[in-house]
């Protein structure tokens, strides 16, 4: 697929980063060349077929020359996350057993290398920079300058010999996050990513019309997510593809690059609704009454009860907010598409209110990821993840748990056929997630089947259901909750800084995160907001108690997968007894 779209793309810019404050950009032809010299040198330097190449880089050109140069060339991909501890970089090395790694630079490399050291497989280091280590030990350093120089004989070479890649080889092993344990390696075999660019494919061309396409990369191209949606299916349709300098930057990239598309996760959906708000707020009344027109009409909208009265105002903001708003993200994004992580269904309106189309997918490593995805011409009800995708099964297990079959579906776990065997039952995927299939066809998700929380009386409560509407909330940035065979629901909140720090003004104190949780009248605060949640939820939903949590749930700290999904075990070890005193009080 690579090399057709590169020989149909010519002298067309492809991959496009900032070096020096400009963008600069390698042409197809150019990002050919090197794949396919890449490819011919890792032969010459003795990786066989089937070897495995750990690859540990920030997004940029060089990651998807080297992702597609190891497929050429018949080895394993084996992406790792940049976040990596050496403990995590021992446990992929000496599970996949990779025999080389390519890494981007000096400060990724202090934490790869001791595991590279201790390593029984691991023989060969290529730096896509220089590496400044002392000595190599018992393993031999590559430059990649000196190994991607290409000529246009190498490209035809390559591409006659790739040719013969079989659709069920495996491609890559990517090692799922973990909310709970070890991370497992996940084989994704070719056939399944071609799986995830045709579905995603058919719904641009059929819902939007497929043009000449813009993508900007920023989510970690070793989540699954971003490798098959924002890599892969860009390249399956020719798209130029342009790599963020990093969230901090995100706003002025998108304004610069102008994206068609983009892949990204709820949370920066949170985060960018929030920031819309407080712009709109500072604007005065006109700009505030029509975000409060557009909010309004867009609710009635999602709920089926659209006023012909409408029609005005929707022509006023399509004249007036909605263009400001569109502008914000570069003024000719034709879709958003979010996954990785359930979409709280209010945040899907308010973007769509402002005239942004939002698209909700559903994944998981385990299913290459892309399942379903919400599209215009099914109807955007957003409190679904719309139709599977083209040539992909879907059905409801009797116990609720969403089962998936089709090319689609992993290969297996590597080197663990007894949790294999678990997840996978007669060709079908056993995805770990209760949901239901709507009249019209689409996916509905209501829980994590292993998160659900079952209290004293056999009732169940979905706790991401609560989280989410929990830190919707200006003064919750984080909130785990939970009461399995509890009486109620309790929960572990962390509130938002921004939201704390204007708090202490307003209340002529010093601001001090830790001290301030102590402070009785700001817990009373924060209980507001809780106060509200708990109006829209049901009896056995509603959470009684909370208590602060020391610091955010992060990665550093491992409360947070490199997929920002909060790992419940570690959170929950770490409060057990002030959580358990909650049931005391």
């Amino acid at each position: 697929m690579f090399f057709q779209r590169a020989s149909e793309g010519g002298d067309k810019p492809f991959l496009s980063t900032k070096i020096d404050g400009e963008w600069r950009a390698t042409s197809w032809n150019e990002a050919a060349r090197q794949v396919a010299a890449l490819a011919k040198s890792f032969k010459k330097i003795g990786l066989k077929p089937g070897d495995r190449i750990m690859l540990v880089s920030d997004n940029c050109p060089q990651w998807c020359i080297a992702d597609l140069a190891i497929m050429a060339a018949k080895c394993i991909t084996v992406p790792t996350y940049t976040t990596n501890t050496p403990n995590d970089h021992q446990h992929i090395l000496d599970n996949s057993g990779a025999k080389a790694v390519i890494v981007s630079n000096q400060k990724l490399a202090q934490n790869l290398i001791p595991a590279v050291m201790q390593s029984s497989d691991a023989e060969i280091v290529i730096g896509m920079s220089d590496l400044r280590i002392g000595q190599s030990g018992d393993f031999d350093i590559y430059q990649w300058d000196g190994l991607v120089q290409g000529t246009d004989q190498d490209v035809s070479d390559i591409r006659a010999e790739a040719a013969d890649i079989e659709r069920d080889e495996v491609a890559c092993i990517i090692y799922t996050s973990g909310t709970g344990g070890k991370p497992r390696g996940v084989m994704q075999p070719h056939g399944a990513i071609l799986h995830n660019v045709k579905g995603p494919a058919e719904v641009i061309e059929n819902d939007f019309g497929w043009d000449d396409e813009v993508f900007l990369s920023f989510l970690p191209l070793s989540h699954a997510y971003e490798h098959s949606a924002g890599q892969f299916f860009p390249i399956g349709l020719g798209a130029e593809i342009y790599y963020s300098e990093g969230l901090e930057k995100l706003a002025s990239n998108i304004e610069e690059v102008r994206p068609t598309i983009m892949v990204v996760v709820p949370r920066l959906f949170e985060v960018l609704r929030t920031r819309l708000i407080k712009t709109v707020e500072k604007q005065g009344k006109m700009p505030n009454y029509l975000l409060g027109k557009a909010l309004a009409m867009g609710e009635r909208e999602a709920g089926g009860k659209k006023r012909k009265r409408d029609k005005l105002m929707d022509v006023f903001l399509n004249k007036t907010l909605r263009p400001k708003v569109q502008k914000r993200f570069g003024g000719r994004i034709k879709a958003m598409v979010s996954g990785g992580a359930p979409l709280n269904p209010d945040i899907g309106v308010f973007f769509q209110s402002l005239g942004l189309t939002l698209l909700q997918g559903y994944g998981q490593t385990e299913s290459g990821p892309i399942i379903s995805c919400n599209r215009p011409s099914t109807g955007l009800k957003m409190d679904t993840v719309g139709p599977p995708m083209i040539d992909t099964e879907v059905k409801i297990a009797d116990d609720g748990e969403i089962l998936v079959r089709g090319e689609l579906v992993m290969k297996g776990y590597w080197r663990n056929q007894a949790e294999t065997d678990r997840v996978i039952i007669d060709g079908w995927l056993h995805t770990g997630d209760i949901g239901l299939i709507d009249e019209a066809g689409r996916v509905a998700i209501t829980d994590r089947k292993k998160d659900l929380i079952v209290n004293d009386k056999g009732e169940n409560v979905a706790p991401q259901k609560l989280e989410g509407m929990l830190t919707l909330q200006p003064e919750i940035l984080q909130a785990m909750i939970v009461g399995d065979k509890r009486p109620y629901m309790v929960g572990l909140i962390v509130p938002d800084p921004e939201w704390a720090l204007e708090w202490s003004r307003e209340e002529g104190m010093a601001y001090d995160f830790l001290k301030l949780q102590a402070n009785p009248a700001f817990k009373s605060a924060v209980s507001k907001a809780m106060d509200r949640v708990n109006k829209n939820l049901s009896v056995t939903e509603k959470v009684r108690r909370f208590e602060f949590a020391d610091e955010p749930f992060a990665i550093e700290n491992e409360e947070l997968t490199p997929s920002m999904k909060i790992r419940r075990h570690v959170i929950r070890e770490r409060y057990m007894e002030r959580l358990s005193a909650l049931y005391k009080k």
